[in-house]
């Protein structure tokens, strides 16, 4: 089926841009974005999933204000309009690659709405090929780039409308495609994923006129099995792949947290290919987003790229005081952060996780680390 991004050049298989090369139903394509202002009071995450052999659409949009997270999800029969991100009443469009893209939620039944840009501010990080098998199966083989920037625009939440501003708000995004490894943490709807004993943390921060990336998954402590990052400078400005993180040590402290695991703080040393060190003096900011509204490891029964109908949109709220929900929502989040390296002050986001059996934090592991 053609369709008007066939009229571009950058076809790379002898077919048209609604199909990719293989019939892996794992095969997909995911747009992620998150913004708080400096404060670190509010965060919004967003999100859209192309799922082209499985022939849907899914996006989702959601907003932590204080202790109440508030979430949107929708879900669409992919064809006849493949190449369309908009899902209802969420849309995405790129304006200008890597530089601008608009993100836009028309008002609803969920109280949430938006109309914001993204604006590309630092050279974005491609990360290190994800490539995995498992009894002879490629379960993962996937590609990611992530970039930070700033927004614009408004943001409405429940009858509030805050103004967003460059100044103020900042922000990251990436975008994935490829086979990507299933994740299923929702308790409702077994098997579970297995975890063997690990420590993940995905970290971004920008300061005024640079950025770090820094994403590292390790078995035991010095034992990684994953890492990407990179130190990044203004758009535009040529990349050194001597600023490449070449490997990373870490401190954890945990926050007396009943219901899950919570960072309060973290050092993580930054190692780089040309010898250098950077320092980070990590402080969690009070925003954080859990990702189970956007469907990570599944909510409910919902998983990403299932085949809800022709179109299908639901929206909830969550007290995040509520012990239940605390047990529903588990551990993945998008933390706001501060940051500190000698003295410069950056902000950001962080990602983080425990498994059962780390060597490392034994205080947190009774919590799921996913």
């Amino acid at each position: 089926m053609l369709t008007a991004q066939d009229d571009l050049i950058g076809h790379q298989l002898p077919t048209s841009f609604d199909h990719v090369g293989t019939s892996d139903p794992a095969w997909m394509e995911r747009l992620w974005y998150t913004g708080h202002p400096k404060s670190g009071e509010v965060i919004f995450d967003i999100g859209l999933g192309y799922h082209p052999n499985r022939n849907v659409m899914d996006a989702f949009a959601g907003v932590t204000v204080g202790t109440t997270q508030y979430n949107f999800r929708a879900s669409r029969r992919l064809r006849p309009n493949p190449l369309e991100t908009t899902v209802g009443p969420i849309s995405i469009k790129v304006i200008e690659g890597l530089r601008r893209h608009r993100l836009q939620l028309a008002p609803n039944e969920s109280g949430l709405s938006f109309d914001i840009e993204f604006l590309g501010t630092m050279n974005a990080h491609e990360e290190e090929p994800h490539f995995r098998r498992r009894n002879g199966r490629v379960t993962e083989d996937m590609a990611r780039g992530q970039q930070l920037g700033a927004y614009q625009g408004w943001l409405g939440v429940d009858g509030k409308r805050y103004e967003i501003s460059p100044e103020e708000w900042l922000g990251q995004r990436d975008h994935s495609w490829g086979v990507r490894s299933e994740m299923r943490t929702d308790e409702s709807s077994p098997p579970l994923t297995f975890y063997p004993p690990f420590f993940y943390a995905w970290t971004t921060v920008q300061f005024k006129d640079r950025g770090l990336h820094v994403f590292f998954k390790e078995r035991a402590p010095g034992d990684p099995i994953y890492i990407s990052g990179e130190e990044v400078f203004a758009i535009g400005t040529k990349s050194d792949p001597a600023r490449h993180m070449s490997g990373v040590s870490h401190d954890v402290i945990w926050a007396e947290d009943p219901h899950g695991q919570t960072v309060s703080a973290a050092t993580f040393d930054m190692h780089l290919e040309n010898g250098s060190t950077h320092q980070l003096k990590i402080r969690t900011l009070p925003a954080r987003y859990f990702l189970k509204g956007g469907l990570y490891g599944g909510l409910n029964g919902w998983f990403h790229g299932d085949d809800k109908g022709k179109l299908y949109v639901e929206h909830d709220r969550w007290d995040l005081n509520d012990p239940a929900v605390r047990k529903l929502v588990r551990t993945i989040c998008d933390h706001v952060i501060e940051v500190r390296v000698g003295d410069e002050v950056g902000y950001g986001i962080m990602e983080y996780g425990v498994g059962k059996g780390y060597i490392k934090y034994p205080s947190v592991q009774q919590h799921p680390p996913i």
